[in-house]
């Protein structure tokens, strides 16, 4: 028994995902490599790994109350100089991961914690480089989009090596689910008829 690093995220599919990727890498931040593209519902966190199993289980259930929705990026944003970060916006779907993450970290779950700073949902570009690679960043991403259906999350484990890799994915319950506090409702994510 030891302790381990583990997060949960929804992951950018391809081909934004190394897309994104290879643009951090590009930009000189070394972590590049070893974090796959994706938007943050539990940010690093450790955890004793006797308490995996009821982790997913946790996640089960936080992923059977969840459904898909429409998750859109579009041009970037920064969190400096509050924290040496540029990130794609989500513009589309933010509700949702704000109402997913909040499920996750529930007080009486597995994984409660409170957040170093208020969850604003996003997808890392840079963190920690010379402020001139961030203000590139900043500039070429400047009018990047992308947009897919979001229809589950998955649960990361660090290794030693500072990797990130995949341990389980969580599929949403289904098309449609009870309106939630926070969550958003089925107009919210459904094209109207025609």
């Amino acid at each position: 028994m030891g302790t381990v690093t583990i997060g949960v995220s929804i992951a950018v599919p391809e081909p934004h995902g190394s897309l994104l990727q290879e643009q951090r890498a590009g930009f000189g931040d070394p972590a590049a490599s070893g974090i796959p593209t994706h938007v943050t519902l539990l940010p690093p966190t450790d955890v004793d790994d006797s308490e995996l199993p009821a982790i997913e289980e946790h996640l089960t259930d936080v992923a059977a109350a969840g459904r898909p929705f429409l998750m859109r990026l579009s041009g970037t944003g920064t969190f400096r100089p509050l924290s040496p970060v540029v990130f794609v916006q989500v513009v589309d779907g933010a509700e949702a991961c704000t109402w997913l993450q909040k499920q996750v970290r529930d007080a009486s779950g597995p994984v409660a914690r409170e957040l170093a700073f208020p969850y604003h949902p996003h997808v890392t570009v840079a963190h920690g480089i010379s402020d001139e690679a961030m203000d590139r960043a900043y500039e070429e991403l400047s009018e990047y989009e992308a947009e897919w259906p979001c229809t589950g999350f998955a649960l990361y484990e660090q290794g030693a090596d500072g990797v990130w890799r995949k341990l389980r994915e969580f599929a949403f319950g289904g098309a449609v689910v009870p309106p939630q506090a926070g969550a958003p409702t089925e107009s919210d994510t459904t094209l109207p008829m025609r």
